[in-house]
């Protein structure tokens, strides 16, 4: 899966004739998986059409302030344009949008855009020969870099006056591959390991029946979703599940029972530099295990328990340079009980929850959570999907690291 899977990309098209282009780069920016937006000069209409880009993007493509044929039509709003997109890329970039955009001149709805962007914004320059070569030129390039905007360079080839040297648009192909190592190679994860439990275990009883709980794994997986979106190489150490993670940074380990999921951690926890222990490891299984189906008997039945082994205790004693962050679900004295769980399990942080928090817990979409690190500073967050969480997560293990 591509790191641009997810992304909202704004697309600005100026007139120049590269722009046939954006039909194709439309399309590869759709199947990487991103949301893709076009904001058009007036001029762009004449070389590739919004129709086109529409119907590829599957969003309308705008190009004016406001619809001169409609007066009761809505002013299409560069504000929210900039700050809707996680990545602004103008390709073509003609010379003459680039020394407007040097000098912040906003005659049009893609420059406005521009000035309002909060994103990177990457620019793909395309002219002929002697203009990308004449010192203003170069003079525009030097000066969009330093507001901290990205060159895609320019390629050499046949350009449209029929002269051969530098001038040519990065292809749609170079494009894409130029962001996504670009991307990547900015993240905060990027070269870390990160391992991850999540969902539940099943200890047998026998061949058919079993001991397990109501966890599906989604919050584990939105874990590694978001470490993997963050650079970060995933294992990910998945119990028994009806949900799948496809993703390119993230190797999925799927175990049944605890016994399985500490052997996998075992082999994998000496190389990791953070892991989160989501998982609802069962924390008994029956001593003694069936070969064949046990019969129904009008007696009663009892089983005999013994403990699995700790997953979490020896994660957190066989810590070295690993930053470890446990869960802890509650249902009483609930923060007592998960710094017992911190400081026992030698724990960088824990993620609280209770179940007496409506939306909290297995099974749904959305969690709260209260984080808990190992100076005993306490963070509530209000009800939020479970992505938005693992975001919170994410967010804080890489500012505490950055504080050590």
């Amino acid at each position: 899966m591509s790191i641009l899977s997810g992304k909202k990309i704004l697309l600005g098209v100026t007139a120049g004739i590269a722009a046939y282009k954006t039909a194709s780069l439309v399309r590869l920016f759709i199947k990487s998986g991103a949301e893709v937006k076009v904001v058009m000069t007036p001029a762009a209409k004449d070389f590739v059409t919004p129709l086109t880009l529409s119907t590829l993007s599957k969003n309308p493509v705008v190009s004016s302030f406001f619809d001169e044929e409609d007066e009761n039509a809505l002013w299409n709003n560069h504000v929210e344009l900039g700050l809707w997109a996680d990545v602004m890329l103008i390709a073509p970039a003609t010379a003459n949008t680039l020394s407007k955009m040097a000098s912040g001149n906003s005659d049009n709805l893609l420059l406005a855009t521009y000035l309002s962007a909060k994103c990177p914004v990457y620019f793909a320059p395309a002219m002929d020969l002697d203009m990308y070569n004449h010192p203003s030129t170069h003079e525009t390039f030097e000066k969009l870099q330093e507001f901290g905007n990205i060159m895609i360079p320019a390629e050499s080839g046949e350009l449209a006056s029929g002269l051969v040297g530098q001038g040519r648009m990065a292809e749609p192909e170079n494009i894409i591959d130029f962001l996504e190592k670009d991307i990547l190679e900015k993240l905060p994860l990027k070269g870390q390991t990160v391992l991850i439990t999540a969902g539940p275990t099943y200890e047998a009883i026998d061949p058919v029946r079993f001991i397990g709980n109501h966890s599906s794994g989604k919050m584990g997986i939105e874990l590694a979703l978001t470490a993997a979106n963050l650079g970060a190489q995933v294992y990910l150490v998945l119990g028994p599940s009806s949900l799948t993670v496809s993703h390119g940074l993230i190797d999925v380990i799927p175990v049944v029972s605890a016994e399985d999921m500490y052997q996998a951690v075992i082999e994998r926890y000496e190389n990791c530099d953070i892991a989160i222990a989501s998982a609802a490891v069962a924390d008994y299984r029956p001593k003694h295990v069936s070969d064949q189906k046990i019969k129904k008997a009008d007696t009663e039945f009892s089983i005999e328990l013994e403990r699995t082994k700790d997953i979490l205790k020896w994660m957190g004693a066989e810590k070295k340079n690993q930053f470890l962050v446990g869960f802890a679900l509650e249902t009483e004295n609930e923060k007592e009980n998960a710094i017992g769980k911190l400081k026992k399990k030698n724990l960088d942080l824990i993620v609280l929850n209770s179940l007496n928090d409506k939306g909290a817990g297995f099974k749904g979409q959305t969690n709260k959570v209260t984080l808990i690190n190992h100076k005993l500073e306490i963070k509530a967050f209000e009800l939020k999907t479970k992505s938005e969480v693992a975001k919170d997560i994410f967010d804080t293990i890489n500012q505490l690291k950055k504080d050590e």
